[in-house]
């Protein structure tokens, strides 16, 4: 082309970036260098393992699975000095080429076509990359995703485990919030949809066959190793991680005040969410079938004796309770994040369930009036650690014990709870640390003097003057204009 416009073969060469000789070559031919191309039947340089392909073909007829990276460095144990580190490549390709002319046949992948209200997917994963924290304290869970593969209408909700509690709340959630069933609900070989049954296969469990049997759903799963027949919810968990990890850095912040804060943000990020799907997910609801009355329960119910204690165990777990309960039998709801406790029919606790093994969830105004009483039991006592509801009381603590001896330190410190636990906890909390950093030790005097809320003033009123005329009026006007005569 630059020739075509008048320049030299130099000036063309230069600009098309090769040698003169080059250019002159191809113009005296008359073909472009891309006219001329043929494929290369010959080698550029020698093949390193020519020798050796032989026994390493064997070696990849018995056992295809071996990888070209294992067959090297076998190679060069055996044979050390012989090959550089650049040769791996090499041999990667050959045996790349060596697979698709005689390897093993693959399994292909059939997409699938998803029909309108046919089944919804359920799977767990984690959610640890967001990074989420309840009052600055890491908060390691689990997300429970519905969806439905024709719309991807998703919904989730938070869980620490693949429990059937979890599977419970996560189907019946999805369900209420797409406001109708579909034909199937279908999920992988988790613990919690199935179990292994004496026959060596793996059947549902009866509880899982009581959800779907109470939305008139059927169960159906994937088969034993198949997890890509869940693909669709495989494949949109991480698109709904990567979603919420965009919403995240939109708020501005991962820490939330509580778990109900956190679920609630999460409900509005996910409507956000769906709402791009509606064209597709109107035609999923049309043929949706109709959600029963009531949700099945999610909870295991237990009947447990409240201890001397004032405290319950629960799944290797203690929880305090009013002390009023003590001695007495009380139901127990176990969640799969949270833990109520029943007397009767009134909900006495509803705290955060613990998981793992051996923890303790005590609240200090379960057990601050019994210490009152007992004061000495206090610094033994084994969940101490319960009666410090911040960083700024343990400090409270530790200047009571440094100006004074243990006794009178600990029964000051305890009436300085007990204000907590009978006013405001934040409140005194601010209180101590004002009295900390003017570098003041704390006293129950001298944090009631802060926290005791103002008497307010008597207002002064003025007895009105009543004028009784206003009544002879309105006796009149009652009477049809007859005045009433006073005697």
């Amino acid at each position: 082309m630059a020739m075509a416009s008048g320049d030299g073969v130099g000036q063309a060469a230069m600009k098309a970036g090769m040698h003169r000789n080059t250019a002159a070559r191809h113009r005296s031919r008359g073909l472009l260098p891309s006219d001329r191309a043929e494929p290369r039947t010959y080698r550029t340089r020698p093949d390193p393992f020519q020798e050796e392909w032989p026994d390493l073909e064997a070696m990849l007829r018995d056992a295809p699975g071996l990888e070209a990276k294992t067959l090297f460095a076998d190679l060069r144990a055996r044979k050390p000095g012989l090959f550089r580190d650049g040769h791996l490549r090499t041999l990667q390709r050959r045996v790349k080429l060596w697979r698709a002319a005689h390897g093993p046949e693959k399994v292909p992948f059939f997409p699938q076509e998803h029909r309108p209200g046919e089944a919804a997917q359920t799977d767990f994963t984690w959610a640890t990359e967001l990074a989420i924290t309840i009052r600055g304290e890491p908060y390691r869970h689990m997300l429970c995703h519905f969806v439905l593969p024709f719309s991807n209408f998703g919904w989730v909700t938070p869980c620490r485990s693949e429990s059937i509690a979890a599977l419970f709340e996560g189907v019946q959630a999805g369900l209420w919030e797409l406001g109708g069933c579909p034909e199937f609900s279908q999920s992988d070989h988790s613990t919690a949809a199935t179990h292994r049954l004496g026959s060596g296969r793996r059947g549902f469990n009866d509880d899982y066959l009581r959800l779907v049997a109470h939305y008139g759903m059927k169960a159906r799963t994937t088969g034993v190793g198949e997890k890509e027949q869940n693909g669709d919810v495989e494949a949109l968990n991480g698109a709904l991680k990567r979603d919420l990890e965009q919403q995240l850095l939109l708020r501005g912040g991962r820490d939330f005040e509580s778990h109900l804060e956190y679920r609630t943000w999460l409900a509005v990020a996910l409507r956000r969410r769906n709402a791009l799907r509606e064209p597709r997910l109107s035609q999923e609801r049309a043929v949706l079938g109709v959600l029963p009355s009531t949700r099945l329960p999610s909870y295991t119910e237990l009947t447990v004796r409240v201890g001397q204690g004032a405290t319950v165990s629960v799944r290797g777990h203690v929880y305090s309770v009013p002390p009023r309960l003590m001695d007495e039998r009380v139901t127990v709801r176990v969640h799969e994040t949270r833990i109520e406790v029943l007397f009767g029919t009134v909900v006495e606790i509803d705290v955060e369930r613990l998981h793992g093994k051996g923890g303790h969830g005590i609240n200090y105004r379960h057990v601050i009036g019994g210490l009152m009483r007992k004061p000495g039991a206090f610094r033994r006592y084994r969940y101490r650690d319960a009666l410090f509801p911040t960083q700024t009381f343990r400090r409270a603590y530790e200047r009571l014990t440094a100006d004074r001896s243990e006794w009178p330190a600990d029964i000051e410190y305890l009436r300085i709870v007990n204000l907590a636990a009978t006013t405001m906890e934040c409140d005194v909390e601010a209180a101590l640390d004002a009295l900390l950093a003017a570098g003041t030790c704390p006293s129950l005097d001298l944090v009631r003097a802060r926290v005791a809320p103002a008497t307010p003033a008597a207002p002064l009123l003025e007895a009105p003057v009543v004028d009784l005329k206003t009544y002879d009026s309105l006796i009149e006007s009652a009477s049809g204009g007859v005045a009433c005569v006073r005697p």
